[in-house]
């Protein structure tokens, strides 16, 4: 079958690899419909994200049909249209019964550099590192799913593939962030990133009924569609001091709720950009923090700071101080999508999100390597390229 393949830093290539198998009782194998890039895989083609190897099908987001079903599989069938979450779950382990899903306990193949680095292993994810449990990712023609009565999730006849396919990973990160990040009735709150996981936290937090909801970015194409799609005012950071910005805009108090969508390539304006870029190009610290700093020292005292960008080691300058002496709420945590999947696609049958604008650029699998050209220079307003295989 054609796959995308990770060949070095910034060198993805088409090929022929092994179609996937039933391996485990809990398997399905899932002939995939669409997939699409995320911001996160961009920290992959920049060699950020250690224990990739020449060969690894890249890619975690995807909608698909589920063509073969292992003996032990209750809750699905062939024939089943199934989004699929991107990070994969026991269902049994103590993380998972209490919704902690990419924390799994189980699912993880390789728990060795996750304890190395973080003190614990995290669960799996597609397409994401052998540090991740070496999976193969979704842009291919064909995935196995291991735990496929806890990770794939049917889609309701009224929903299309490209509004489905994002209830993969942007929308349920989005609504994390938001929901974890205690948005409440009233609050004012300000997402730095209007990328797809960006828009949709900031669409979450409305629909959490927060008063108003403040998204900030560069981009203007990016900066138009969350202001048209999310409903959400902007702040272009080019063109002002977002600190003051938010400022003004909330009667000198600052936002209620501050939601990082931006991750371990931020960039900036500022002096402290250089810095943290030479930093990261010399492996002195592995993430530039920049947005999240800028994050915390925007928020009110005593807010809530929650960080969805992807971040892989140490960072510098980290303002501890302000979390500390602001009574600030700090927290982060890589999608639970599981726990936010089901509810997402009633959602979006129902109207309330929108995703499908997300799909910016559509095009085949063999022009996947185009696509992330596009996706990471950010050419032709791309927001999202989606990935479809050949029938």
């Amino acid at each position: 079958m054609k796959a995308v393949c990770w060949e070095g830093v910034n060198k993805l290539s088409v090929e022929d690899v092994p179609e996937p198998r039933i391996e485990n009782d809990q398997d399905a194998v899932v002939r995939v419909i669409a997939s699409t890039t995320c911001g996160s895989d961009l920290h992959l083609l920049g060699g950020y994200i250690p224990a990739m190897r020449a060969g690894d099908v890249i890619g975690h987001e995807f909608l698909g049909e589920i063509v073969e079903v292992a003996p032990g599989v209750r809750r699905h069938e062939v024939g089943d249209r199934v989004v699929v979450c991107s990070f994969i779950g026991c269902g049994r382990c103590w993380y998972c019964a209490n919704d902690l899903w990419s924390l799994c306990d189980n699912s993880n193949t390789n728990p060795g550099f996750g304890q190395a680095a973080w003190g614990y292993e995290t669960g799996a994810v597609y397409g994401y590192s052998h540090a991740m449990g070496g999976f193969r990712g979704s842009h291919a023609e064909y995935v196995r799913v291991p735990f496929a009565d806890y990770g794939a999730f049917t889609v309701p006849d009224g929903v299309d593939d490209l509004s489905a396919l994002f209830a993969s990973d942007a929308a349920p990160t989005g609504w994390m962030g938001a929901h974890l990040g205690g948005v409440g009735p009233g609050d004012v709150v300000a997402v730095w990133g209007c990328g797809a996981v960006g828009q949709m936290a900031a669409r979450a937090a409305m629909l959490l009924g927060a008063e108003r909801v403040i998204s900030i970015d560069r981009f203007p194409e990016r900066l138009a569609m969350t202001r048209e799609h999310v409903g959400s005012e902007t702040i272009d950071y080019t063109t002002t001091d977002v600190g003051a910005e938010l400022r003004e805009r909330t009667g000198g108090r600052g936002p209620d709720v501050c939601i990082e969508a931006v991750g371990m390539e931020a960039h900036s304006t500022g002096i402290e950009y250089a810095y943290d870029q030479v930093k990261q190009q010399m492996r002195m610290q592995t993430d530039r923090p920049t947005a999240v700093r800028e994050a915390i020292h925007a928020c009110r005292k005593g807010g809530s700071v929650f960080v969805l960008g992807v971040f892989g080691g140490v960072v510098d300058k980290f303002p501890l101080g302000a979390v500390m002496n602001k009574g600030l709420t700090l927290q982060a945590a890589q999608q639970h999508g599981q726990r936010y999947i089901p509810m997402l696609l009633e959602r979006i049958a129902k109207g309330e999100l929108s995703t499908r604008h997300l799909a910016t650029h559509e095009m085949p699998l063999d022009q996947a390597p185009r696509g992330y050209d596009m996706f990471k220079h950010k050419k032709d307003g791309c927001v999202r390229a989606v990935f479809r295989p050949a029938a």
